[in-house]
């Protein structure tokens, strides 16, 4: 009986998990949220993402332009009730 409990508990998680949308953060952010919500999304540290991208800055110029992009188009993430 419990093993059938734990199996539809993780049913559940999994089918969460796969209704997972990408916002830009309102907690963790620094300019816009988009480093934070992509940390949000993928589970990783957001100042691994803030690294990532300033080092992508420096070597390819677009990460400003694709930052500006995904700060338009990403969504602000919804207000907790």
């Amino acid at each position: 009986m419990r093993s059938r409990a734990v199996k539809e508990i993780r049913r559940k998680e999994e089918m969460m998990d796969n209704n997972r949308k990408l916002y830009r953060s309102g907690k963790d952010k620094m300019i816009c949220g988009v480093c934070g919500g992509l940390g949000d999304y993928l589970n990783v540290d957001p100042t691994l993402i803030r690294l990532l991208w300033v080092l992508l800055t420096c070597w390819a110029g677009m990460s400003i332009v694709a930052y500006l992009v995904a700060a338009i188009i990403i969504p602000m993430e919804p207000p907790e009730l």
